[in-house]
């Protein structure tokens, strides 16, 4: 029975990994396109959603299976207990990698002049994914704790990128719908940053049995 209930841990470290590997394989795909012009890549990442959505249901599974068949305690417990919150915001993150890349399939390129902030934020967003997953799996505090921090990083990039495009739309010489897709980005990326945040927390939550922030941080908005 212990022999089942360690395979059943590692086979849910195995599989958390392997979700976070799709969510960036989808955010890396969303920015390529987007840099890329690549409708076609951009319409894959689109369509094949699902399969990050089914890995969390799989997940799922297993972390219901662990709690009511094997009743973990204390340091197993709160694996188990910090998996299930953090495979909604991981499928989270899938959700809007392919929102981008929904956007990307109609985007207007003649405003890409004003894409590379936002694809210097999308590295940010993209490198906090991939370590609050590696902070969790490798059990790296102090690497969670990095990624917290660069929360405010991706938050001050999305406030001059929102300021900059409605500067734009307000002086009537660009292409308004455009300006509105590229800020919607740059939120979906904002977003994304915020549920690797909460991803590093519950890394944090496993190892040290202390409570993710539980206020978070007012939604920016869209209007200056």
């Amino acid at each position: 029975m212990r022999e089942l209930y360690n395979t059943q841990l590692k086979t849910l470290c195995e599989e958390i990994a392997q979700l976070g590997q799709f969510c960036d394989d989808a955010l890396a795909g969303a920015i390529k396109a987007l840099h890329d012009n690549d409708n076609d890549l951009a319409r894959r990442i689109y369509k094949s959603d699902y399969i990050i959505d089914q890995k969390e249901r799989e997940i799922e599974n297993l972390c219901l299976t662990i709690i009511l068949h094997q009743q973990p305690i204390a340091s197993d417990l709160r694996l188990v207990s910090s998996a299930l919150k953090m495979i909604t915001d991981m499928e989270r993150i899938g959700d809007q990698a392919s929102d981008i890349a929904e956007i990307v399939m109609n985007l207007d390129y003649a405003e890409k002049m004003y894409f590379k902030s936002i694809e210097e934020m999308a590295i940010i967003a993209r490198g906090m994914v991939q370590d609050s997953v590696e902070a969790f799996i490798n059990q790296d505090i102090e690497l969670a704790r990095d990624v917290i921090d660069r929360d405010a990083e991706v938050d001050k990039y999305f406030a001059s990128a929102r300021d900059l495009m409605i500067n734009l739309i307000v002086e009537h010489d660009h292409n308004a719908a455009t300006i509105v897709d590229i800020i919607m980005i740059a939120k979906y990326l904002e977003r994304i940053g915020d549920h690797a945040t909460n991803i590093a927390n519950w890394a944090i939550f496993h190892l040290m049995g202390e409570h993710p922030n539980r206020h978070p941080k007012p939604q920016a908005r869209l209007q200056a």
